[in-house]
């Protein structure tokens, strides 16, 4: 059960907090009440309610999945599939970015360069990671991290979580486009496995500097895309109030996303999302990325850059008669 409910969630709401009240009767006076057969036929309800939703949600319902406040972040799956972290600060040019976090440790017995998108999860956080939001400070940190990687050989594992870059006059100031190009020709040129994955919002440029991966894994309720459907409504219909059709528009959900193939695979979700079973979702997005890796690693450094040039020159071409 969740804290906080999404719109389309109204009718799972109402099932789980009757459940509650039902359990709550049942505790108190001195002869409590025996309505476990009650109860569990609306659990039960409530569960069925839950995978129906879930089973068949717009791109819309998605996107409003993939930033579920209570949805797992960066740090969230850097304590539970990092051992022995040791974060890394500073892109040794201006400062350091508190929306692109990074560091070395130990992933399942290798030792791996970790770097993602963290939103934070209350106000202090968020207003202190800028919402996932990076400066151009955060990508420099990337690439240097980057580098780092290969300079020891070392795999990199990147987590994207954001809505985009930061898009205000101090980070277009100090270089935010040639930032990301920087970020992304990185990510491009490695000689190390990169494999990234989408676990909540991957927005435009912001997203794709650091998702340029070997193997780009998406959770199953994630979202990655050029523009937010807010955004995109914005230009097309001059106002935001059509960001439903935007979304459909795009295709920005995981499923079309493999389908045309922007993405490798997908990690399915618990039921009622990532945010319902924190900790399965976790381990099932490590055991993808432990996967992923495992075939990378059977490369030489110059079979794994042309694997991955040859991947994206591939995207958009169309066969000839």
């Amino acid at each position: 059960m969740t804290s906080t409910y999404l719109d389309f969630e109204k009718p799972i709401a109402d099932l789980e907090g009757k459940v509650e009240e039902l359990k709550r009767v049942a505790t108190q006076g001195e002869h409590p009440v025996s309505i476990d057969e009650e109860v569990s036929k609306l659990e039960d309800k409530a569960r069925q309610l839950l995978a129906d939703t879930y089973s068949r949600l717009t791109p819309w319902q998605k996107t409003q999945v993939a930033r579920h406040p209570e949805r797992p972040h960066f740090l969230d799956y850097v304590h539970a599939l990092i051992q022995d972290f040791t974060p890394l600060a500073g892109d040794r040019a201006y400062a350091d970015d508190k929306a692109i976090l990074g560091g070395m440790g130990n992933f399942r017995g290798r030792s791996v360069i970790v770097i993602g998108h963290e939103k934070g999860n209350d106000t202090k956080t968020r207003l202190r990671h800028n919402f996932g939001m990076a400066m151009p400070d955060g990508y420099r940190k990337a690439v240097r991290l980057m580098s780092m990687a290969e300079r020891f050989n070392m795999p990199v594992i990147t987590l994207v979580d954001t809505s985009g870059a930061y898009p205000g006059i101090s980070a277009e100031e100090r270089g935010q486009g040639e930032a990301i190009a920087r970020s992304t020709e990185r990510c491009l040129t490695l000689t190390v496995p990169l494999v990234s994955v989408v676990i909540g919002e991957g927005g435009s440029g912001g997203a794709i500097a650091i998702a340029a991966g070997d193997r780009v894994i998406m959770l199953e309720h994630s979202i990655y895309s050029v523009i937010s459907p807010e955004g995109c409504s914005s230009i097309l219909w001059k106002s935001g109030a059509r960001a439903q059709d935007a979304a459909a528009a795009m295709k920005i959900t995981a499923q079309d996303l493999l389908q045309l193939r922007i993405i490798d695979s997908i990690v399915r979700e618990p039921i009622g999302g990532a945010h319902r079973g924190r900790a399965q979702a976790i381990e099932d997005t490590g055991d993808a990325i432990d996967l992923a890796l495992t075939e990378l690693e059977a490369l030489t450094p110059e079979a794994l850059r042309k694997q991955r040039w040859d991947k994206y020159l591939a995207m958009g071409r169309v066969g000839l008669a």
